[in-house]
């Protein structure tokens, strides 16, 4: 019979590598109580990942007997760590903001972003969405509302769905149809009021959904939140990709990382045949990770049952938790996590903008 704490820790730790993996074992902190024969486990995981509990209590049960013990308790927590915060930060409760963004329009990013938030919270973590195309905001038809948001006489108040906070322009338009006509100014004034003066509370993940291209919302994040970073969304054609490597090079401008690469549409498995059609190409999302020196983070299938899920205001990670278009999605959010985690703790460092413009010594905006 093993007796010491620090034995007892090596054998849960064991376990946690052969059922969670190696990675997400050895980040943890594992915390071990022994009464009489009887021990009790909590394990703090550094990141959000899909816990099948049972069979982690099963398997530290059997191993703990060879040794004479018995299993009283296993808990399992989040403590998920977070950014450097600025004194001036306009969201200092939340540990990770992330931008999500694209080159280019209709690669799926809102899908994408919509669908990574809420995997974050089906395990467990406190997640908040910004809809940050305040042109285009997707939020309210990928959620199904159709209603505002209320106050409390301080703050507005996120609306919650899928427990995921959310909040975005077009929830506060009379007609959904209506255009928003702003200038740069405009726009910049009611971001952060959306980040400042909404009521998020204190969240593990913040997502920000951008809209395409090289604008001013780039610009102004850039400048005034200490982003982790931002995660590209592309398709594998050389279409996409084409205006993908200009919001990469953007953000190198501006000093926003890159945490990883999401290839959508990569391939599509036809029902009848369960061949593999790639419809689109293949490698675009390798080749932009390659690029930036990020990870790809996973290249999502090409399912209808996410499309018609998004249109019905049902994201098919929540609606259709054990399906496969889900089961990649979570995967995708198991490494985002498992990246800023990494990044976090290796620090990025504060921000810099290179404002030399290259050789042609022009400012980073589009001319």
């Amino acid at each position: 019979m093993i007796q010491s704490a620090d034995a007892i820790r090596n054998v849960v730790v064991e376990v946690l590598g052969e059922t969670r993996g190696r990675a997400l074992a050895e980040s943890g902190a594992v915390e071990i109580s022994l009464l009489e024969g009887k021990v009790s486990v909590g394990v703090a995981h550094a990141w959000p990942h899909r816990a099948d509990r049972e069979k982690l209590r099963q398997v530290l049960e059997t191993r703990l007997q060879t040794y004479g013990l018995k299993l009283n308790s296993v808990v399992e927590t989040l403590d998920i760590s977070g950014r450097s915060v600025a004194e001036d930060d306009p969201v200092p409760q939340v540990k990770n903001v992330v931008l999500v963004m694209s080159g280019k329009g209709g690669v799926g990013k809102s899908t994408v972003c919509a669908n990574l938030a809420c995997a974050m919270a089906g395990m467990g973590a406190r997640v908040g969405l910004l809809d940050a195309d305040i042109y285009g905001p997707s939020v309210p038809t990928l959620f199904g509302i159709r209603s505002q948001p209320a106050g409390n006489g301080q703050k507005i108040m996120p609306i919650e769905k899928h427990g995921v906070k959310l909040m975005s322009i077009g929830f506060l338009l009379e007609d959904e149809k209506s255009a928003v006509v702003w200038r740069g100014p405009m726009l910049h004034g009611a971001l952060m009021q959306f980040l400042k003066d909404v009521a998020w509370g204190e969240l593990d993940y913040l997502f920000l959904d951008m809209p395409p291209g090289t604008g001013d919302i780039a610009l102004t994040l850039a400048q005034r939140v200490q982003s982790n970073g931002a995660v590209v969304v592309t398709t594998p054609q050389e279409m996409a990709l084409q205006d993908v490597y200009k919001a990469v090079a953007m953000n190198q401008k501006v000093g926003i990382p890159i945490l990883g690469v999401v290839e959508n549409q990569s391939y599509f498995v036809c029902n009848s045949c369960t061949t593999r059609h790639e419809l689109f190409g293949r490698g675009g999302g390798q080749t932009i990770a390659d690029q930036t020196g990020a990870p790809l983070l996973g290249q999502l299938p090409l399912i209808p049952e996410v499309q018609k899920a998004s249109d019905a205001g049902l994201p098919v990670v929540s609606s259709q938790p054990q399906g496969t278009a889900a089961a990649a999605f979570f995967e995708v959010a198991e490494r985002l996590g498992q990246r800023i985690s990494e990044e976090n703790a290796g620090g990025i460092g504060q921000l810099t903008i290179d404002r030399s413009g290259g050789k042609n010594r022009h400012l980073p905006v589009a001319r």
